[in-house]
């Protein structure tokens, strides 16, 4: 008798063919060698007793794709100098998974370290301090007094104090009690505690701070005692602001003075002419400020007594404006020896909508004994780059900023920026403004700064398809052909980056350029920075010009894909495609007049720059102009689907990734409405801006949507979508694939649950790029 289980045939994945299953098979398998190369979080470099030889602490993370999370570790490594000889490097034999570990950081003297774990669905957060041999300390904090930790790059900001003895952090206030109800009625005043014979209701909505922050609305300043372990709120901060990035302040003259500072958004922060909370991941335009707070720990003595004695009485708690006369002040850092406080500012995104633009730097001389109704002088250090000239200084793009960026010096900072499709490393004398590249200049490779000790700085570079190498940099005896000190990079040898052999040999044969477009058509009414070229990062393969091309699209639109590594990049080099990736105008990194060329064109000059650098590299023999896909995410996407549409006989297949298509839908379900009116109206955003837009501007968001272009694609197109995106909600992707599968288009639609905007838990991303490659390999095949 038949096997009843062989009875049945087992059917292919939906979706899934017996040729396609084998190419899953295939690809899968090549994929999961890059997925497991680990990536470097952060790191830490400490001084020793020996000043030839520093202590390096790394934070490193793996994706996890059975457990469907990121695995984290700490490595530690030894770093030896012999003058000009090569380094020594000597690396602890095993990395230390951090189970559970939201966060780690060091004290200032490196001898301690505080491990935060969240905890989840509501339990209580630890706190422990480590020290070189054992676990000092373990803090339990309840939800009565605080819920997670912020470990975000955002509004994450935990911070030592000098003497080590506390730490202040941002976390989650606790919730507003909901309200009771039991067999009678509402019970007033009852008791927070829910028991069998009661049940809580909703209450009011509260809004939170959108895309990655749902149900984090009140990101709120606390303070550890850690002798005696105590978590105290910090007083005087109206409620209408959210706390982040705080630091301490150098201590008065006095000795007495404990004072923090801190970046504070406030609710009302956009267009709108209500008080309203939007989307900040990703948006540098919302209004902030610094402002300075005493700790929560400071003793204030009885006003009496104070009066009696004729001693010097602590203030009563409350916050400060710092920086009343700018629109945004970020990363606040004081010099180390406490006599400067620096800071970045967007304003130029504030004051003009965009949600990125390009950024400056600001001063402000700090008093050793601050008093609170003292003003402060803020002054420029770095000023907005308008039109750079051609291989100067493109302004500031910084995302982040390093905890002790400062060398030994005192007065020069060390930043990460994107400069073209580069990202570089910089020192800026926050004295006399000079600014100076101090990554190598003739490299095509991306640098970024992990971490400073005195005059050495740790880094890494990397290109789309060559994974991170550690650098240790020192400043030369020698100076550069300009006069200025010369810096000297040398290579660590680390356990941490290094490819397989198979994908060593894969893209052994694949080059690296970045090119320069000339503007398509430039316009009179064009400034002088938007009419420079923008450029296209070029990854070809060996007889690229047979291979075929995937064009890849970043987001933003004010964003940048610089020349650093990237997984899903190699990932599609090794199948044997040339990558062109497009900075087109309106990326970061090019000068305010560029950037700022976009907002009203969207949908056309975009679209029109991304062509020209697909001419470019056709006119020029290096691609099969038969042979071409298109994929992005958000604004990519946006690109990508309007490509389809607007070219359609250019793209032989797509990918998009969230994609705004249809402007018209987003602008009621989206948590930034502000960015749909900036992007499609301009200069006139601000005027025009309502939460009821009217039929009018309902019909400007649906010309500049690609949804506009619908009955013109002829290319088949893969459809990923977030179900939790906040940003550009999924039914937007879905209308669209609708609407193309219903004028008998070929469309294929896969939806994660559980993810976000960015599509980025594990086996999300992993599926999501698995797809596109099988999808690309399908259809770029057949021509």
């Amino acid at each position: 008798m038949q096997d009843s289980q062989s009875a049945f045939k087992k059917e292919d994945p939906l979706g899934m063919d017996a040729m396609s299953s084998e190419e899953y098979a295939s690809q899968s398998k090549l994929l999961q060698e890059f997925t497991n190369v680990p990536s470097i979080e952060s790191a830490w470099l400490f001084k020793t007793n020996n000043e030839d030889r520093s202590r390096a602490m790394f934070s490193i993370s793996q994706p996890d794709l059975l457990a469907n999370k990121k695995r984290k570790y700490i490595l530690h490594s030894h770093i030896v100098t012999h003058g000009t000889m090569p380094l020594e490097c000597h690396w602890s034999p095993f990395p230390i998974e951090m189970t559970g570990v939201s966060a780690v950081v060091p004290s200032p003297s490196g001898s301690k370290l505080l491990v935060v774990r969240n905890g989840e669905k509501g339990s209580r957060t630890t706190l422990q301090i480590v020290n070189q041999s054992h676990v000092e300390k373990e803090i339990h904090v309840d939800q009565s007094i605080h819920g997670p930790l912020y470990t975000d790059e955002w509004f994450h900001g935990i911070s030592w104090n000098h003497e080590e003895t506390f730490i202040a952090y941002i976390a989650e206030q606790t919730p507003r009690p909901k309200p009771a109800f039991d067999d009678a009625g509402y019970r007033k005043g009852g008791s927070s505690e829910e028991d069998c014979n009661s049940w809580r209701g909703q209450g009011d909505w509260e809004e939170d701070w959108g895309e990655t922050y749902s149900r984090k609305g009140r990101p709120s300043l606390f303070v550890l005692d850690i002798a005696s372990g105590e978590v105290r709120a910090a007083r005087g901060v109206p409620k209408s602001i959210s706390a982040g990035q705080v630091v301490w302040a150098p201590p008065s003259s006095s000795g007495h003075q404990k004072l923090l500072v801190f970046v504070g958004w406030l609710e009302h922060n956009g267009f709108q002419s209500t008080a309203r909370k939007l989307g900040i991941k990703y948006c540098s335009n919302r209004p902030c400020s610094l402002y300075a707070i005493h700790s929560p720990f400071e003793e204030e003595p009885n006003a009496d007594n104070a009066s009696d004695s004729g001693s010097e009485s602590v203030p009563a708690s409350v916050a400060t404006n710092l920086t009343p006369s700018i629109s945004s002040a970020l990363f606040p850092r004081f010099s180390k020896d406490g006599k400067l406080l620096v800071f970045l500012s967007s304003k130029c995104a504030v004051d003009s909508g965009a949600h990125n633009a390009t950024d400056s730097l600001h001063r402000i001389n700090w008093p050793s004994d601050w008093k609170a109704d003292e003003q402060l002088s803020v002054t420029d250090v770095v000023p907005v780059v308008m039109c750079p000239q051609d291989g100067c200084f493109p302004g500031l793009y910084c995302s982040a900023m390093l905890s002790d960026p400062w060398l030994s010096d005192h007065c020069t900072m060390v930043l990460t920026s994107a400069w073209r499709s580069t990202e570089v490393m910089l020192s800026i004398d926050v004295l006399s403004g000079e600014v100076t590249r101090i990554s190598p200049q003739d490299s095509d490779y991306s640098w970024s700064t992990l971490a400073i000790s005195g005059n050495n700085v740790l880094s890494v570079s990397s290109s789309p398809i060559d994974p991170p190498q550690i650098r240790y940099g020192r400043r030369a005896s020698t100076e550069d052909h300009d006069g200025r000190c010369a810096w000297v990079w040398d290579e660590v040898t680390s356990p941490l980056t290094a490819a397989s052999n198979k994908v060593k040999a894969l893209l052994s044969h694949h080059k690296l350029s970045i090119l320069r477009i000339p503007v398509p058509d430039p316009s009179d009414e064009l400034s002088d920075g938007g009419r420079l070229q923008f450029e296209a990062i070029f990854v070809s393969c060996e007889d690229s010009s047979q291979k075929p091309t995937v064009l890849i699209l970043h987001g933003g639109p004010h964003s940048a894909s610089v020349s650093s590594y990237s997984k899903s990049s190699a990932f599609l080099a090794s199948l044997g495609f040339n990558l062109l990736i497009v900075n087109y105008r309106g990326t970061l990194g090019y000068g305010e007049e560029a950037l700022q060329s976009l907002p009203g064109k969207v949908g056309s000059q975009d679209v029109q720059d991304c062509l020209a650098a697909l001419d470019h590299v056709i006119e020029e023999g290096l691609v099969d102009a038969s042979r071409v896909a298109v994929v992005g995410i958000s604004h990519g996407g946006f690109l990508t689907t309007h490509l389809i549409g607007q070219a359609p006989e250019r793209f032989a297949v797509a990918a998009a990734r969230n994609p705004v298509c249809n402007l018209s839908l987003m602008i009621g379900t989206t948590d930034i409405p502000d960015w749909c009116y900036a992007v499609a109206c301009g200069t006139e955003a601000r005027r025009l801006a309502s939460e009821s837009p009217s039929l009018d501007h309902l019909r400007i968001f649906h010309q500049k949507s690609p949804i506009a272009h619908i009955s013109k694609v002829k290319a088949p197109l893969l459809m990923l979508l977030g179900g939790a995106d906040l940003r550009v909600p999924m039914s937007n992707g879905l209308q669209y694939a609708r609407a193309l599968r219903e004028r008998g288009g070929e469309v294929k639609t896969i939806m994660f649950p559980e993810d976000t905007h960015e599509i980025d838990i594990p086996r999300s991303d992993f599926e999501s790029f698995l797809n596109m490659g099988v999808w690309f390999k399908k259809y770029l095949k057949q021509i």
